[in-house]
C-alpha cells in the first residue's frame, strides 16, 4: 500500500478536484490511498490559507512516518513563501519520503533537493483530475509510484542525473539559498503563458547563472500570448542560441509542460520506489 499525503503550498483546490481524484484512485489503483489535508481547500486571497497555514499542512504531511509520499494539489505563485522555512523544520521521516509536483512546486522540490530530502519527483499534480487529459498525465504519476516507468520521460538513460523546471521558476531560484547545484545534470525546462520574448530574458538570465551543466532539454512552452510583433526565434532557436552562449549541449526536446503529455521527471538518479 501506498499512502499519499495531498497538500497545496501554493493556491488552493476545489471538492470537486478532491472527489475526481479519489474516483480515479478508488477505480484504479486499489494499492494507493491518498488523503487531502483540509488546508487544501483554504483560502486567503490568492493562497490556500496564509504563510502558516500553508507551512503547518506541509509539514503536517512531511512529517508524519504514516504517509510515503507527499503530492503538492496545485501550482500557481506562493510555495517560494515557505519552502525554506519548511525544509529546516523536516524530520527523519520527511527525509524517507517521495516528493511530487511541478510548475511553483519547483521551489520547493529545489529546496528540498538541495537538503537531499527525500525523492524530488516533477510529475502532474491532482488540480488536473477532472479532464480526460489531465488523468492521464496522473496516471503516470501514480504508475510510477507503484514501479511502472512507462511515463517517465523517454530520454532519461539512468547515468547522468536529471531536474526539471519551470523556466521563471528556475530563474526565480538561482541566487537564493533555496537553488540546488545542477553541475553535471541534464537540466529540462518549459513554460506556460509567458510572451516569446520573455522566454528569451529567462534563458538570458539563467545562462549567467547555471553551472555547468551535462545539456539541457526544452519541453513544451504553451499559451504563448500575442505579442504585436513577432519576436523572430522559435522557442527551440531560443534555447539553442542560449546553449550556445553557455557552452552546454542542446540535447533536443522533452516531454515535459503544462499540458496532459507531461511526464514524469525523477531528480537525480532514481528508480522507482518499491511499497510493500
Amino acid at each position: 500500500m501506498t499512502n499519499i499525503a495531498i497538500c497545496a503550498p501554493a493556491t488552493p483546490i476545489t471538492r470537486e478536484q478532491q472527489a475526481a481524484l479519489e474516483q480515479l484512485v478508488a477505480a484504479e489503483f486499489p494499492q494507493v490511498r491518498v488523503t487531502f489535508h483540509e488546508q487544501c481547500f483554504a483560502q486567503h486571497g490568492h493562497f490556500a490559507g496564509d504563510d502558516l497555514t500553508r507551512l503547518t499542512a506541509l509539514l503536517d504531511c512531511a512529517n508524519d512516518p504514516a504517509f510515503d509520499v507527499v503530492w503538492f494539489a496545485k501550482g500557481g505563485y506562493g510555495s517560494n513563501r515557505i519552502a525554506e522555512a519548511a525544509v529546516v523544520r523536516m524530520n527523519e521521516a520527511a527525509r524517507a519520503k517521495t516528493y511530487v509536483g511541478f510548475s511553483d512546486a519547483g521551489y520547493l522540490l529545489a529546496a528540498l533537493y538541495k537538503a537531499r530530502i527525500g525523492q524530488c519527483v516533477h510529475g502532474h499534480m491532482p488540480v488536473s483530475s477532472r479532464s480526460e487529459g489531465g488523468r492521464e498525465a496522473i496516471r503516470r504519476v501514480l504508475r510510477w509510484l507503484e514501479g511502472d516507468t512507462s511515463g517517465v520521460e523517454p530520454s532519461l538513460d539512468g547515468t547522468t542525473p536529471a531536474a526539471a523546471f519551470n523556466l521563471i521558476t528556475l530563474a526565480m531560484l538561482t541566487g537564493t539559498q533555496m537553488m540546488p547545484d545542477l553541475t553535471g545534470h541534464v537540466l529540462m525546462v518549459e513554460e506556460v503563458a509567458e510572451h516569446m520574448y520573455s522566454v528569451d530574458r529567462l534563458f538570458f538570465h539563467l545562462a549567467g547563472t547555471l553551472p555547468r551543466l551535462a545539456g539541457l532539454r526544452l519541453g513544451a512552452i504553451t499559451d504563448v500570448p500575442e505579442n504585436y510583433v513577432e519576436f523572430g526565434q522559435t522557442e527551440e532557436e531560443i534555447a539553442q542560441f542560449w546553449c550556445a552562449r553557455m557552452g552546454v549541449p542542446y540535447l533536443g526536446r522533452a516531454l515535459i509542460g503544462h499540458y496532459s503529455a507531461n511526464r514524469v521527471v525523477p531528480f537525480g538518479l532514481a528508480s522507482p520506489p518499491v511499497r510493500t
